[in-house]
Parts: C-alpha cells; sequence; structure tokens
C-alpha cells in the first residue's frame, strides 16, 4: 500500500498536496509552506513515501532527519481518500521508519491556525513543545516519544 516515491511521482505528489492543502489558503491568508515546495527536489532530498489507488497518488509523506531528530515534515492526503484510512496508515508507517531508524520520538509542526491537524496530533499521542515562525509561518511543533522497534 505505501511505497517510496519515484522522480516520475513528483507532479501527482504536488497535485496531491495541493488538493489535501488548499482549502487552508482562505483561513491562513496565503498557501501553507507544503504547497510551495518542488516535489521533485523533495523526492531527492528526503524520505517520501506514496499510497496509489487506481495509478493516482492519494497519499504522501515527507520525513527528514534534522538536527531535532526524526521529522514528519508533510502528510497530505487527498480529500477523495479522507476518512479511509489513508492519513492513518501514513502516521503509522512514519513512526515505524523513525523506530526502525533508532530514534526514540518523532516530531512534526503545522501552522498554528490548522485547529483540526492540533487536535487530531493530541490526540494520538504528540505533545505540544513548542511554537516558533519558521519561513514566515507560525508554526506549533509536537513530539511523540516511540517504542523501540522490533522486527
Amino acid at each position: 500500500m505505501i511505497r517510496q516515491a519515484k522522480p516520475s511521482d513528483a507532479a501527482a505528489v504536488a497535485a496531491c498536496v495541493c488538493k489535501a492543502y488548499i482549502h487552508y489558503i482562505e483561513r491562513i491568508g496565503r498557501q501553507p509552506g507544503p504547497m510551495l515546495d518542488d516535489y521533485s527536489q523533495v523526492i531527492r532530498d528526503k524520505q517520501v513515501h506514496v499510497v496509489s489507488r487506481d495509478g493516482n497518488v492519494v497519499g504522501a509523506i515527507v520525513l527528514d532527519i534534522t538536527e531535532e531528530g526524526f521529522y514528519l515534515e508533510n502528510v497530505a492526503v487527498d480529500p477523495t481518500s479522507r476518512r479511509s484510512g489513508v492519513g492513518r496508515a501514513l502516521l503509522e508507517f512514519a513512526e515505524t521508519e523513525a523506530t526502525r531508524q533508532g530514534f526514540d520520538s518523532i516530531f512534526l509542526a503545522t501552522h498554528e491556525k490548522m485547529f483540526e491537524n492540533r487536535e487530531l496530533y493530541a490526540r494520538i499521542g504528540y505533545v505540544q513543545y513548542d511554537a516558533r515562525v519558521v519561513n514566515g509561518f507560525p508554526r506549533v511543533f509536537f513530539r511523540k516519544a516511540l517504542q523501540p522497534y522490533c522486527e
């Protein structure tokens, strides 16, 4: 179900991200950061995975390793696939990858006005630990402690 993104997926990932985030433009007054990314570059530089259905990318996740740890940079689900388990599967995948790669926690950030995201992350065990402005976006940071990886 979840596979590593290929360079040829860049346009489909960008389209999925745009569909997932477009409704936030009015609320935050500009395009959210993930809508501005060059997904050809992101796929080259970071850990990007996708969910495809009937040949279409319906979910994407961007993971990265930073000075702060294992970063869940972006998770996007096409609105036509919401409430189908795609988002949950991607979030669980991110946590599994973090532990598999030797991390005991995972962190993420979301725009301060993306209230439903903040509520979701808190509900699934993420704890807010910081708020900062990043590239002009007021962001709220969350971290989740993870169980050790066992094969």
